[in-house]
């Protein structure tokens, strides 16, 4: 079971509950499962119960039905009321064939809605406007977020920064604050994170014409467990495994609270988890191709696909080259 395949399983479990006269009131149309917090208990954690109006008593009755779910290895209740999970070790390959499958679309529907241009509201609208669709929220109008400007002391900053650096530094932070410019933007360092996640995507491409060269393509296979905690001596696979297991996750949230700035942060741990990795991926020396070296590659690839369909999302493009 995959993070996105758990928050459907409570929504299920919900319904069951309620349909069985076990709980009272309506049904959410989603559920939101979020990483636990540092110190918390289990791997994911929601408050289903407690939105629902329900407390520590609801969440037991939810607990012991979805225990018994294929993948999730055990469900915990703490404090008022929240749900607390730890899945069941995820093969690496099958999460990789099922990112590779899905492409850029992997965690969430084709989305049609158009980049709006113009000033920081209407870059943040048509991300938030993207993101919901991509997964199938409606367009309903809502609660559109307060958006603040672009300070006037940056003046045009399309102009100065370039569409791409200027989108994202206006969708990195939530929308009620007001985003910061600076030359940062335009530097390719590491402390610059826009260019990290683009870079990263760059370094996925060149590894693909690398291995291309070798003679070897990419083939899911182990790497590593995607479990909660790296593994020493792994190079990175397992971090590299959990952050592609929540991207689902992280669209989800990033729709549900219409937070661009989510996804934002998702694909800069996504991009550092990959530039960490990448070393491990092409044969070193006089090595030969292995199925090693496949698998790696085919993670690789993955994590570029997700960098790349998160761009598009924010409305930023992923070069093939930097």
């Amino acid at each position: 079971m995959i993070p996105a395949d758990l928050s459907r399983a409570v929504v299920h479990a919900v319904r069951r509950a309620v349909e069985a006269g076990a709980l009272g009131g309506p049904v959410p149309a989603r559920v939101v499962v979020e990483r636990t917090r540092p110190g918390g208990v289990g791997e994911y954690a929601s408050p289903v119960a407690l939105r629902m109006g329900r407390g520590a008593d609801a969440a037991r009755v939810l607990a012991g039905a979805l225990v018994l779910e294929p993948g999730i290895e055990s469900v915990d209740v703490t404090g008022p009321g929240f749900l607390n999970f730890t899945l069941a070790p995820l093969s690496a390959s099958a999460l990789v064939r099922d990112v590779r499958t899905r492409g850029e679309r992997y965690g969430c529907a084709p989305a049609r809605s158009a980049a709006v241009g113009g000033g920081r509201e209407q870059a943040v609208r048509a991300a938030v406007a993207r993101i919901r669709e991509g997964q199938g929220f409606p367009r309903d109008g809502g609660d559109e977020p307060s958006v603040a400007p672009v300070a006037r002391r940056d003046g045009d900053v399309l102009a100065r920064y370039g569409t791409g650096a200027a989108v994202w530094a206006m969708l990195a932070v939530p929308a009620r604050e007001t985003p910061v410019f600076g030359e940062g933007l335009l530097v390719q360092s590491e402390e610059n994170e826009f260019f990290r996640v683009r870079y990263a995507h760059a370094r996925v491409r060149a590894l693909t014409r690398n291995a291309r060269d070798l003679g070897f393509h990419a083939e899911p296979g182990e790497v590593a467990q995607p479990g909660a905690v790296a593994q020493p001596g792994d190079g990175g696979a397992t971090a590299l495994l959990r952050a592609l297991a929540d991207h689902p996750l992280a669209l989800e949230a990033a729709a549900h609270h219409r937070a661009p700035e989510r996804l934002a942060r998702h694909l800069v741990v996504v991009a550092d988890a990959l530039l960490d990795f990448q070393h491990q991926v092409l044969p070193l020396g006089d090595e030969k191709p292995s199925a090693a070296h496949r698998a790696r590659l085919a993670l690789a690839e993955a994590a570029g696909a997700v960098l790349a369909g998160g761009l598009a999302l924010l409305g930023i493009d992923a070069p093939d080259s930097l």
